[in-house]
């Protein structure tokens, strides 16, 4: 009944409240995204998004349709996997930053084992900037990381904003350094921070350096001091720092998909556990309180 074409495009632009993203992700024009998000609207006899010539949204329809669609396509790919008799093998070399494993990861790899099972998988888990070198020199397949704000490279899953976040209780005093906890360098969440607290004319000294997160967040427990973190995925036992004590913004933070140059094999992995982080993202967006992409996107 319903077009698997039309339900991944709508799926696209669901996850990033955009036509023209979503058009950019699949890689075709603006008005197949938008034709074929008509044409399911037809075939539900319903409204799936309210959009204007500001904002696209979805309806309480749109938002129904999401579980709907999820669950259709993955029993589509798993029919076509199963009677064409194809089933991919091999090792995937696959980069990821820790805020992410430690949250949403788990259950994307679930879905990806349970499609792939002999797809030998080697997971590294590093800082975002690390990530980037590793693909470069070829020792990655793919990577899930953040990028630095203006970078252009990489695949859009999702945005979220950065936030200041320490242990309930925390006080700064305005008249002494602010005490961080921070990743060593090449973090782009420690450049962010260094980066904006200069630009305030802020002092600042570093009360912790760990490049595991989970260092940082026993760091942070301790009130030891404030860390730049993504808003979606806070730790629990922290929080956001109350505006009264005055940091600075920090911005947002994208979260991008990157491919590397193997072919064969190990491309079609890569592709299809790509796959599976970007049919995910509506869960990544809305269960973990994303800021979503894009949300001033003009109506088709």
């Amino acid at each position: 009944m319903y077009d698997p074409a039309q339900l991944r495009t709508f799926l696209a632009v669901a996850q990033t409240l955009s036509f023209t993203a979503a058009a950019r992700r699949l890689g075709v024009r603006q008005s197949t995204v938008s034709q074929h998000v008509r044409r399911l609207e037809d075939a539900t006899g319903r409204q799936l998004f309210a959009r204007d010539t500001h904002r696209v949204d979805l309806t309480a329809d749109g938002e129904a349709m999401l579980g709907f669609a999820r669950t259709i396509l993955e029993a589509h790919e798993r029919a076509s996997a199963y009677f064409t008799g194809t089933r991919l093998r091999g090792r995937l070399r696959f980069g990821a930053s820790e805020d992410f494993v430690q949250t949403r990861l788990p259950e994307i790899l679930q879905t990806f084992r349970r499609d792939h099972p002999e797809v030998e998988l080697e997971l590294t888990v590093e800082l975002s900037g690390t990530l980037h070198r590793q693909l470069e020199a070829g020792r990655l397949d793919l990577v899930l990381a953040k990028r630095r704000a203006g970078d252009t490279h990489g695949q859009l899953v999702w945005q979220d904003a950065l936030v200041w976040i320490g242990a309930p209780g925390l006080r700064l005093d305005p008249d002494r350094p602010v005490p961080l906890v921070v990743f060593p360098p090449p973090g782009i969440t420690r450049a962010r921070a260094l980066e904006v607290l200069e630009e305030q004319g802020r002092s600042w000294r570093v009360a912790c350096t760990s490049g595991s997160l989970s260092g940082l967040v026993a760091a942070a427990h301790a009130g030891l001091g404030v860390m730049a973190h993504t808003q979606g995925l806070v730790p629990p036992g922290l929080e956001p720092v109350p505006v009264r004590a005055g940091l600075p913004e920090l911005g947002a933070v994208d979260f991008v998909l990157l491919h590397g140059r193997r072919r064969g094999v190990a491309q079609q992995a890569a592709d299809a556990l790509a796959t599976a982080i970007l049919a995910g993202g509506d869960r990544l967006i809305r269960s973990a309180g994303f800021v979503g992409v894009n949300r001033h996107d003009p109506a088709p």
